[in-house]
């Protein structure tokens, strides 16, 4: 991913002409070249020597060879639009950006708690099913225990216990509601995705297996 960043200070006593411009007419029009993904405005919150009100434009393009085509393209007529309507109001430069690294935090939506004692608190795993690492805590499930069998001989699967003195250790994890339905994919019809209450007094999501009834 390419950042096209376009700085621009603006004169006050044209300001507010110039962003409903930038926002109704300018952006959606460099947006309809079909040459970036997306873009975003903001205002830089600092007091300018210079004077003025300096805001960055950040266009989205897929890679260096879809900008440099916007350049030869679409560019040149993009910039004679803003002089023609704020003439010698404005001072810009502009910035390529090469994308290393996304890094998407999700706890804003993550609203569930999900309860875990197995392949879920393997790194690789969440990457897999969560597309991020989840950060989380221990806490204990009382009155289940983990079945003598594994799915498949692989996966440790929980039963609720006749027992009230049985446990189960484990780990819990927020997640968003998107989240919890790509751990129901991932579990898979052996398990089955049950609300209980922790031993911490938190109510968690917690997959038992398929075949037992929830209390």
């Amino acid at each position: 991913m390419i950042i096209y960043s376009v700085t621009i200070n603006i004169d006050e006593s044209v300001h507010d002409k110039w962003l409903e411009w930038m926002k109704d007419t300018h952006i959606p029009e460099v947006m309809g070249t079909g040459k970036f993904i997306n873009a975003k405005i903001a205002k830089v919150l600092v007091e300018e020597e210079m004077g003025g009100i300096t805001y960055s434009i950040q266009y989205t393009a897929e890679n260096k060879e879809i900008l440099d085509k916007y350049y030869a393209e679409d560019s040149e007529r993009m910039r004679e639009e803003v002089t023609k309507n704020f003439g010698n109001k404005f001072v810009a430069f502009r910035t390529e950006l090469a994308v290393v690294k996304e890094f998407n935090d999700n706890r804003l939506n993550a609203t569930e708690y999900l309860f875990t004692y197995g392949t879920l608190q393997q790194e690789d795993i969440q990457l897999t099913v969560f597309s991020r690492t989840l950060s989380g805590f221990n806490d204990v499930l009382l009155g289940y225990k983990l079945s003598d069998e594994k799915v498949v001989g692989v996966y440790p699967v929980m039963h609720r216990s006749e027992e009230p003195a049985d446990f189960v250790n484990g780990r819990v994890y927020m997640c968003s509601n998107k989240e919890i339905l790509e751990a129901d994919k991932y579990e898979g019809p052996a398990y089955k995705r049950i609300k209980v209450v922790l031993n911490s007094g938190k109510t968690a999501w917690a997959y038992i297996s398929s075949t037992q009834q929830p209390n």
